[in-house]
C-alpha cells in the first residue's frame, strides 16, 4: 500500500508541475499575441510616431495622403523607410518635394497602399492560391505582385521594381503597416 501511495504522490506532484509550467506557457503565448494585437492609433498616428518613417510622413503630408489614412476605413500600406527613401537620388528626391510635382508624388505614394487589410498571411494565402504569385490591387488603381524569394515576400511593381517587406504586420485601428526596403516609382513619374 505505500509504494502505491508513494507513486500516487509522485505523480500529483508531477501534475502539479507540468500544471504550473503550462499556467506559465498560457500566460507568454498570451503576452506575445497582445505585442501584435491591433493598435489604438491609426496608420498615419503610427506612421508619425516611427522616426524611421520621417521621410515617409512629410511626404504623405504633402500630398495630403495623411488625410486619407486617417479614416476608419481599412488599408494596407508598404511603407518605405527613410533609408529606402535615401537610396534615391538627390535628382530625384529634389522632384519629389518641388510641389509642381505634387500629383505624381500622390501617384507614386498611391501605390504603396491597397484597400483592405493584408496581414503577411494573407499575403501568403493568396500567393498558395496562385501558384507562388499574388497580385493586389493599389488605391492607384495599379497591380503590385508578391512573390516569395527565400523566406522573403518580395512585391514588384508595374515598371518591375523590386521591394522587400523588411518588418510584417504592425497592425492598426484601421489597418496594417508593412515596411518596405525600397521606394516604388514607376518609369514615367517625372
Amino acid at each position: 500500500m505505500k509504494k502505491w501511495t508513494t507513486l500516487v504522490s509522485l505523480c500529483i506532484l508531477l501534475l502539479g508541475f507540468l500544471s504550473y509550467a503550462q499556467d506559465n506557457k498560457v500566460t507568454q503565448i498570451k503576452n506575445t499575441v497582445s505585442q501584435f494585437s491591433t493598435s489604438e492609433k491609426s496608420i498615419i498616428e503610427r506612421t508619425a510616431s516611427f522616426e524611421s518613417h520621417s521621410i515617409l510622413m512629410s511626404v504623405l503630408k504633402a500630398t495630403n495622403l495623411d488625410k486619407v489614412l486617417a479614416y476608419n476605413g481599412e488599408f494596407t500600406v508598404f511603407a518605405p523607410s527613410n533609408l529606402a527613401f535615401e537610396k534615391l537620388s538627390q535628382v530625384t528626391i529634389d522632384k519629389l518635394y518641388d510641389p509642381m510635382n505634387k500629383k505624381a508624388l500622390r501617384s507614386m505614394l498611391s501605390y504603396h497602399i491597397i484597400a483592405g487589410k493584408l496581414s503577411a498571411s494573407n499575403i501568403l494565402k493568396a500567393m498558395c492560391r496562385g501558384n507562388g504569385i499574388a497580385k493586389f490591387t493599389t488605391i492607384q488603381g495599379e497591380k503590385i505582385t508578391a512573390t516569395m524569394n527565400g523566406i522573403d515576400i518580395v512585391l514588384t511593381d508595374k515598371s518591375g521594381n523590386h521591394a522587400v517587406i523588411v518588418t510584417a504586420d504592425s497592425n492598426q485601428s484601421n489597418g496594417v503597416i508593412h515596411e518596405i526596403d525600397t521606394v516604388f516609382m514607376p518609369v514615367t513619374m517625372f
